[in-house]
């Protein structure tokens, strides 16, 4: 059990770390808050017991921004209720060339809906979801009621993962994940009603690699493909898109996004050939309401990941052209699921440098009141 003495030591090493460790102030405030004593939790708590308070909320929202994105759009919006908490699709975010029919969108949407009833129920809310809950809204992804709970300290790991959690997409290095670990990521992501399945036998791996070299090659060919993507990549002080810090060079990794002026090292393995696993998320419908579940699936399989220390990279290159998308489905699946993402996990190399934190749009430009909404 966590004193005050110690809770008031760990508040004091977070206030003390350069600002550009957690990202923004934002987030800054919800890793402190993490860190309260409990008494100071349950002071807290007997405040409100029917809708987490503007504080609270606030805190749950900038962790929930720290979800991933495709090119880091972050295409979300959230905005509160009286009692309820909705969040919609940002539909200006949508990438047309590169997510022509924004699937790639309701994954980032969805991941950020769970990051969020991660945040929530490590203060002490569950979150009830109504996933698209307005069909004649369809931008309209969630809405979230929230009951009082108690936290286990498993529920306090897995959000403090979200400040951990970054996108690594340099190599790994050649350790082995233990078998433990995968059965736990990949329950993580099952208990969300999606399939994971770990692409590690032959002559699956292979198919799935060349798919990332089709892919690659058809992108390369494609100019406005290449414009949208230096648009949104190739930044250094934006608070959006894909930091040139963040992009790796590519050698001759065919899973790595061939991002413009990329400024991230390669990481070195100086032993044997890097020892990564390839997770393929698939729904047995590819609907938005599948979709928006693969998100919330993806969520869940990075933030287990993160907390067992296992480095990420989440990968939808191939899934963004028809034909790539085809034949996993075909030649991995069997025709009996959609892929919707995959997800590389391993060990980082213990040499590499962190990962840079990724830039974060203000929370105030993406959570509004409701009537904000238009609805």
């Amino acid at each position: 059990m966590r004193t005050p003495m110690t809770a008031a030591m760990d508040e004091s090493v977070v206030a003390n770390q350069p600002l550009d460790r957690f990202g923004q102030p934002e987030e800054v405030a919800a890793m402190v808050r993490f860190l309260v004593s409990e008494a100071t939790y349950s002071e807290r708590q007997a405040m409100t017991r029917t809708h987490p308070d503007q504080e609270t909320l606030r805190s749950a929202l900038a962790l929930a921004s720290r979800a991933p994105s495709v090119h880091n759009t972050q295409p979300w919006l959230w905005r509160v209720g009286h009692e309820t908490l909705h969040l919609y699709a940002d539909e200006s975010r949508r990438l047309p060339h590169t997510d022509p029919d924004g699937r790639d969108l309701l994954l980032s949407c969805g991941a950020a809906l769970d990051h969020l009833r991660v945040a929530a129920r490590a203060e002490g809310w569950e979150a009830t979801i109504h996933r698209l809950p307005n069909p004649a809204t369809p931008e309209h992804l969630a809405s979230v009621e929230f009951r009082p709970t108690t936290c286990s300290s498993e529920d306090i790991e897995l959000a403090r993962a979200i400040s951990r959690r970054s996108t690594d997409r340099r190599r790994f290095s050649s350790w082995e994940v233990p078998a433990a670990h995968l059965e736990a990521v990949i329950a993580a992501g099952a208990s969300t009603g999606v399939l994971v399945r770990d692409v590690d036998a032959e002559p699956a791996r292979t198919e799935l690699l060349r798919a990332f070299e089709r892919a690659a090659s058809q992108h390369a060919h494609d100019d406005s493909y290449g414009a949208e993507l230096a648009q949104w990549s190739g930044t250094h002080a934006a608070p959006q898109g894909v930091p040139a810090r963040n992009a790796v060079v590519t050698g001759s990794d065919p899973t790595a996004r061939r991002f413009p002026h990329p400024g991230l090292p390669q990481a070195v393995v100086r032993d044997i050939d890097a020892d990564d696993r390839m997770l393929l998320l698939s729904t047995s419908s590819d609907d938005r309401l599948s979709r928006l579940r693969a998100g919330e699936a993806t969520s869940a399989v990075l933030l287990t990941a993160t907390r067992l220390g296992l480095a990420t990279c989440p990968l939808t290159e191939p899934m963004e052209l028809t034909d790539t998308r085809r034949r996993i489905r075909t030649n991995i699946l069997d025709d009996t699921g959609f892929p919707q993402i995959i997800i590389r996990v391993g060990w980082a190399v213990p040499s590499a440098e962190p990962v840079p934190v990724t830039p974060r749009r203000p929370l105030d430009e993406v959570v509004g009141p409701l009537d904000s909404s238009g609805s």
